[in-house]
């Protein structure tokens, strides 16, 4: 089968699942795309110049796949106006523009909701919608009423159920295998906390750090490791986090190399993450891979990250019960150290794992 993957916004995640998929899948994939910059511009403009570079090609796919980042309807428009015949189309969701969490710009000045409509229009073009969790794939279709009700009229309510027909989930594909190493670093006397998230405010850093402070201040013995893509505008408590918690730093600011990462997630133990927004959560998914032990929000995507049968005692609901799981996992690193459940678990993420199963499931939409 011949694919087109038309991906906007090439950078990050999307360029880590099209460029995974295109190795790993069996179907001849071609990836057509843009630099994973200006983001905004990408979902307005995107689909003009995608258009046209698709139209130069000397391919007719069987498939379309693209990502939430184009304008679905102006991008096909534009395909079958020069006489190209519309074949079926996949529509991935990373995140969406409806139910994403306002950042602190947003809420100085309106926010423009014709993102989130580029989402809607999108899906009701698209034959095929995939999400990349549970979570949301419901949260996406729970928030379409009200985000039509908005609109004063013609507001479009009774093409809900169309989407939710045709909306499934697929889990992001990641390649996990290439955080294993044959070297791993020896673990130290002292627990060591990890962040290894973007360094931006939906991660809520202020929790993490104020986590980090009180179990200082309460006299536990710990070490940290801070990973992630920094940002010239950035949150103002990483850098009172780095002068106050100097002294148990083993490393600070984004991996220098993809074995430098690996290195780094297998060196620490205990992952409490704090995000206020996660579709799916890449960068937790490769911790605990990496056997770090999770302490995770019970909302969002994360818990799917888990067995519920057998680690709901790895969830949190508020920052006391934080507190609390971390000081105990803290207490208990050497026995957490030896069990590897929660990363046999996280594999069925792995490319090798679900390539196949993107396989199939892109056959019976052709």
């Amino acid at each position: 089968m011949k694919v087109l993957l038309v991906e906007p916004f090439f950078a990050g995640s999307h360029r880590q699942w099209a460029e995974g998929l295109q190795k790993e899948s069996r179907h001849d994939i071609e990836i057509l795309s843009l630099p994973g910059r200006h983001w905004k511009w990408r979902m307005f403009g995107a689909a003009v110049s995608l258009a046209e570079k698709a139209l130069q090609l000397p391919i007719d796919p069987d498939l379309i796949l693209v990502s939430d980042m184009l304008d679905l309807t102006t991008f096909l428009a534009l395909w079958q106006k020069e006489g190209k015949k519309r074949p079926r189309v996949m529509l991935y969701f990373h995140e969406n523009q409806i139910t994403y969490p306002w950042s602190p710009d947003d809420q100085i000045v309106e926010r423009n909701e014709q993102y989130g409509f580029i989402n809607f229009t999108s899906a009701l073009a698209a034959d095929v919608i995939w999400f990349n969790s549970d979570f949301h794939r419901m949260s996406f279709l729970d928030a379409l009423p009200g985000f039509l009700k908005k609109y004063p009229d013609f507001q479009s309510l009774h093409r809900i159920p169309e989407i939710e027909k045709k909306a499934h989930t697929r889990w992001l594909g990641l390649p996990l295998q290439e955080l294993d190493i044959e070297d791993k670093p020896e673990r130290t006397d002292s627990p060591i906390l990890l962040w290894n998230h973007r360094w931006e405010y939906d991660k809520d850093p202020d929790t993490f750090f104020r986590l980090c402070f009180d179990l200082a201040d309460r006299g536990h013995d710990f070490r940290l490791i801070v990973l992630g893509e920094e940002y010239k505008k950035q949150p103002p408590i990483f850098s009172q986090a780095r002068e106050r918690l100097a002294s148990r730093l083993l490393h600070w600011g984004y991996a220098k190399s993809r074995s430098e990462y690996a290195r780094l997630l297998w060196q620490a133990d205990i992952l409490p993450v704090s995000s206020q927004q996660d579709f799916f959560g890449g960068s937790t998914v490769e911790a605990i891979y990496c056997n770090n032990y999770p302490i995770l929000p019970n909302r969002l995507a994360f818990p799917e990250h888990l067995d519920l049968n057998l680690h709901s005692e790895n969830l949190f609901s508020d920052y006391e019960e934080l507190l609390f799981k971390t000081e105990r996992a803290l207490k208990q690193v050497e026995a957490i150290r030896k069990y590897d459940f929660y990363r046999l678990f996280v594999s069925r993420y792995d490319w090798k794992q679900l390539a196949p199963v993107y396989d199939r499931e892109l056959d019976k939409i052709i």
